[in-house]
């Protein structure tokens, strides 16, 4: 009878300087992985979306989801929250509103021949 090497599998996250929690090697955040996960993509669609990273590390990143559902969720509220907080700073800071139309009509000012 062949024997199975039943080992624990080693994490692929790791947490990068500013705190933000990163599949393996690549520059890919727990939070797009979850994300993707969570709308329904498989882990070969999500390797698809995120070709630097491994089916492995999918399938392990997941699975470490799974495991610690409240942890990475708190996580995910936190960043979530987090990005809330700068926007809103930015949009303090450079009002948005209308931009759209200012650009459109600058654009347009430029290339009338009049």
């Amino acid at each position: 009878m062949a024997t199975l090497p039943l080992t624990p599998i080693a994490s692929p996250l790791r947490m990068d300087d500013a705190g933000t929690v990163r599949v393996g090697t690549s520059r890919v955040t727990l939070d797009s992985l979850i994300s993707s996960y969570l709308d329904g993509n498989t882990a070969e669609e999500i390797v698809q979306q995120f070709p630097s990273m491994s089916l492995a590390q999918v399938h392990a990143s997941i699975a470490y989801y799974l495991l610690h559902r409240a942890e990475v969720e708190a996580y995910l509220h936190e960043r979530r929250t987090m990005a809330e907080e700068t926007r809103r700073a930015v949009e303090d800071v450079c009002d948005q509103r209308g931009i759209r139309e200012r650009l459109v009509a600058r654009d347009t000012a430029r290339h009338d021949p009049s």
